[in-house]
């Protein structure tokens, strides 16, 4: 399932008002600067920070010594 490229440049954050990323595998909307993954159900974004998932931090082995 794909989302619609002229709702995906409108849709933003609704804790930080930042834009979105969409990974089509997991049938998300990503919000970096939240932390947070927003479900995609029968084809509809769930914009409700409550009911979205915390994204697993990330370490850069560049930066670990």
């Amino acid at each position: 399932m794909t989302i619609d490229p002229w709702l995906l440049e409108r849709l933003v954050c609704p804790v930080t008002r930042t834009p979105l990323r969409y990974d089509e595998a997991a049938g998300e909307l990503l919000s970096d600067a939240a932390g947070l993954a927003y479900p995609i159900r029968d084809g509809v974004p769930v914009m409700l920070a409550e009911e979205a998932r915390r994204l697993a931090k990330t370490t850069s082995i560049a930066g670990m010594k």
